[in-house]
């Protein structure tokens, strides 16, 4: 029997949440060690299950269906609490092999049930669309997202650490599974049903009794308003997609399958590249063929634990990483997106705040040169126990490439990790230990090993504590532990209304390196971040919500205590129940370089102490437009000169087949007592073209005047079933500097492949 109206979400005790605003972080401490439970979720509700066979047509008429009841939606944006202006009717079920779940959406105005994208994991906040997010360990990090809007078209992601994401979206669109789904639209409104297996989802069964965390949503994106079950308080900026706040359901006579997955693929295709002779005396044209094949296999070990295995792993049809212009003498950071990298990829997340980790998947397989080619590799990832675990193997070949007229040799590496965690106190809290071990085939090696742990003190204030230490056959003997060794202490309070805070205090020593991670800077103590306070506009209010910041931070050098960098701003977020939003700051800035800092154009900044102040700001509208922008700026004095930065980012979507967007930047800076100055553009285009949801294309155009480079890259993609998928994938590099002797020619690469990969079903 499904119970309805009758428990309560997790985290949604409000009496001893508020009163945790006057309490203490001591006495805070020790309530949760004396109280465990603290913070528990109230009564899970048991799911329907199916009386009878249902026929996946988007038709909600069968009589197992009507024995079904319809959870109680309720609108979470932009006014929490109001019943839903359209009628809105869910029903989650599930039988022996599949969870099902049927949406009936009715429309008053047909016109605002849009439905622009068909490609495959395209989700647009410019559709109408249901979502069901489902935290299928229950452990209030981690879940999975399935979303489908009003053609059928599908997109599938996960979602880690409790979808705190400061940075942008918390989620990921690159994990993929197995699913059905089917859609009508009448006149007025549409509605569909969806089928997941339950071979495509992990979890723990207890003699066939799961219990998972369920939330679901209609969002209307002609009206820019969200329902959902369970209710969902605004008082975090990815409330829809939280795990600890969803609804706990128990499923029974449900058991987890270990299915197998084997994808063969075949490549082919030709290579051109333009090189600099010996001599220096003129471009010789290289031509190579290319031709490669490779297999990966996904095979459930037990109930919990899921092995990855690839051999000879290709990334072709993976898009090129977006052009960033380095004003900073740090190094740049990208973030992954490649597949076989993604799945439960949270459980091998060690940060060291900011970009900073101890683990970085991007080190495997690409170098400043160029990618590397992939032998073979291993994942396996899960639960033992209570005991997450995450062990990941990849084996690299030697790669040679040409730098500057010298020939540079990566020689073969292997790349190991161990990575264990588990809940701790209570459903909120983990500890963990990781350990990371990168050879190669010349007798270097680089490890490094640490432990972190994140803590739940009262309501959503949260500790956050890692300690991690590295070594390397280059590391001189005899170093004291604190310069080999990262350590960061962070307390927070979660949300984005009400007074907030983020304080951290982070110690980085001069020899820290992790050979498979990512680290901006060394030899550091750091202590920040930021003090706010949010609020919610009125329901009459056409503004949703508004957070003023101040913001700090102090880098002190460890080798003299000076200090190196500072920032001391004040800002304010604003968000209107339209759907735009912005920000406008003013931050002053110092910045002590031992260092000349190098700019574009051959330009620099001489070593010396620099103030300077900055304002900035942007204004984007709502993503629910089809026809977009976003703005933002920031101008001011900078080191010893001047510089402005102006960029928009319009959006067009033409029709469900054509999308155009793009992204502009100018930057520029001039320093007139030096009689120096530079200007850099930045430009990406990306044109979307899709025939149906089985035939897509991609282009992807940028130019970047710093490095005096443009790219292409083009995409086509034939998905002719599920894990049937054949590409078609075109990169060009564009000399756009020919000035020298000789000039570098205007195509400086160009690559052609075709892919086809498949995969074979259990």
């Amino acid at each position: 029997m499904q119970i309805m109206g009758l428990s309560h979400p997790r985290g949604g005790q409000r009496n001893w949440r508020a009163k945790s605003r006057r309490i203490s972080l001591l006495p805070g401490i020790f309530a949760l060690l004396l109280n465990p439970a603290l913070g528990q979720p109230g009564p899970a509700v048991r799911l329907a299950r199916l009386s009878g066979e249902i026929v996946l047509d988007g038709v909600i008429n069968e009589a197992a269906w009507q024995a079904v009841a319809p959870f109680a939606m309720l609108e979470s944006y932009p006014n929490f609490g109001n019943e839903p202006s359209e009628r809105t009717d869910i029903r989650v079920a599930y039988d022996n092999d599949y969870l099902y779940a049927a949406g009936q959406f009715l429309a008053k105005d047909m016109s605002l049930v849009r439905a622009t994208a068909l490609e495959r994991d395209d989700m647009r906040f410019t559709d109408e669309s249901f979502g069901i997010v489902l935290d299928t360990f229950n452990d209030n990090e981690n879940a999975l997202v399935f979303v489908v809007n009003s053609a059928g078209n599908r997109t599938d992601m996960s979602v880690a650490g409790d979808a705190q994401a400061p940075d942008g979206p918390p989620w990921n669109r690159s994990w993929n599974t197995f699913w059905d789904v089917a859609t009508v639209r009448s006149d007025s409104g549409w509605s569909v049903e969806v089928r997941i297996p339950f071979s495509s989802l992990r979890f723990e069964d207890h003699d066939g009794i799961v219990v998972m965390g369920l939330t679901i949503w209609r969002f209307m994106a002609g009206k820019n308003q969200n329902v959902t079950y369970p209710p969902i308080e605004p008082k975090w900026d990815w409330g829809f997609v939280k795990p600890s706040i969803a609804q706990d359901i128990i499923l029974e006579d449900v058991h987890a399958s270990r299915p197998l997955y084997i994808t063969p693929y075949v490549l082919g295709g030709q290579s051109w590249q333009q090189s600099l002779n010996t001599g220096g005396t003129k471009y010789d044209l290289t031509e190579e063929s290319q031709g490669n094949w490779g297999l990966d296999v996904k095979y459930g070990i037990t109930s919990n634990l899921t092995l990855d295995a690839t051999l000879f792993t290709d990334f072709a049809q993976v898009e090129a990483d977006d052009q960033q212009v380095n004003l900073t003498r740090f190094s740049l950071f990208f973030p992954e997106k490649r597949l076989f990298f993604q799945e439960r990829a949270s459980i091998f997340e060690f940060s060291n705040g900011g970009p900073n980790r101890m683990f970085h998947s991007r080190r495997i397989g690409l170098s400043d040169y160029g990618p590397v080619p992939i032998l073979a590799g291993s994942r396996l990832v899960g639960r033992i126990g209570a005991w997450d675990v995450g062990i990941l193997d990849m084996l690299t070949t030697d790669a040679t490439f040409t730098e500057d007229d010298s020939l540079i040799t990566i020689p073969a590496e292997n790349f190991a990790l161990g990575r264990l965690r588990r809940q701790v106190l209570n459903d909120y809290s983990y500890v963990g230990a990781m350990l990371t071990s990168r050879d190669n085939s010349a007798g270097n090696f680089s490890r490094a090993y640490g432990i972190d742990g994140i803590f739940r003190i009262w309501g959503d204030d949260y500790l956050e504590i890692n300690l991690s230490q590295t070594i390397s056959d280059t590391m001189p003997e005899a170093i004291p532990p604190a310069d080999k060794a990262h350590l960061r202490i962070k307390f927070q309070r979660r949300g984005t209304v009400g007074g907030l805070f983020d304080f951290s205090l982070t110690r980085s020593g001069a020899h820290y390196m992790p050979g498979m991670g990512f680290q901006a800077r060394n030899d550091f103590t750091r202590f920040g971040n930021r003090i706010s306070y949010g609020i919610l506009g009125a329901e009459n209010s056409a503004l949703y919500q508004a957070k003023a910041n101040l913001d700090f931070s102090a880098f002190y050098r460890n080798s003299d205590g000076k200090l190196e960098t500072g920032n001391l701003g004040i800002s304010l977020d604003l968000n209107w129940k339209a759907g735009s939003f912005g920000n406008l700051r003013l931050v002053v800035k110092f910045e002590n370089l031992t260092d000349t800092l190098r700019l574009p154009d051959d330009q620099n900044v001489p070593p010396g102490a620099y103030r300077f102040a900055e304002l900035g700001g942007f204004y984007a509208m709502s993503f629910s437009r089809l026809i977009r922008t976003g703005v933002n700026f920031t101008l001011g004095p900078w080191y010893d000169g001047l510089w402005l930065t102006v960029g928009a980012g319009p959006s067009w979507t033409v029709s469900d087949h054509i999308r155009l967007s793009g992204q502009y930047q100018f930057t520029t800076a001039s320093f007139p007592d030096r009689e120096q100055g530079f200007s850099v553009h930045l430009v990406q285009l990306r044109l979307n073209a899709n025939l149906n949801a089985k035939l897509s294309t991609a282009t992807f155009v940028q130019i970047n005047t710093a490095a005096g480079l443009a790219g292409i890259n083009f995409r086509l993609r034939y998905n002719a079933r599920e894990g049937n998928d054949f590409y078609l994938v075109y990169n060009e590099g564009l000399n756009l500097d020919r000035i020298g002797t000789p000039a570098p020619p205007f195509s400086a690469n160009r690559t052609i492949l075709i892919k086809y990969a498949r995969t074979f079903l259990p």
